[in-house]
């Protein structure tokens, strides 16, 4: 198995806009879609797949994970983008992902709210929200 690739939010986006087969799946908890938000590819025509990497509350790994991300329609061939809060849980995904036969997997790098900032606050320094990505509540 080669390394899962990172990739900016930025770069993520864009691909997201100009790939008709590109898909970005957030990984993390319902909770977390619910309360913090998601990313918003409705100005791309798309939506982002929710399936959680882990589940509440016993933070075990979802072992469904690939059978939801086929259901979800995401095809072994199809260009599959991860995102969770801080890229960790992310990159653990694309790395099942990929194990399960989707030959092009991407972790994108400081996720949706990035690393904490000098007063311990996230979605300022870096990630989808501080790189002013379109988001929502949901």
């Amino acid at each position: 198995m080669s390394p899962v690739p990172e990739i900016s939010p930025a770069e993520t986006w864009a691909a997201i806009q100009s790939d008709s087969d590109a898909v970005l799946v957030d990984v993390r908890t319902d909770a977390e879609w619910n309360f913090v938000g998601v990313p918003d590819l409705s100005p791309a025509g798309k939506r982002v797949v929710l399936i959680p990497w882990q589940v509440y509350p016993s933070m075990g790994v979802n072992g469904q994970f690939a059978e939801m991300l086929h259901k979800a329609g995401a095809e072994a061939t199809s260009k599959v983008y991860f995102i969770c809060r801080s890229g960790a849980r992310s990159h653990a995904a694309a790395q099942a992902a990929q194990a399960a036969g989707y030959a092009h997997v991407f972790n994108v790098t400081d996720g949706f709210e990035g690393p904490v900032d000098g007063e311990g606050h996230r979605g300022t320094v870096a990630g989808w929200k501080a790189s002013g990505l379109p988001w929502m509540q949901r």
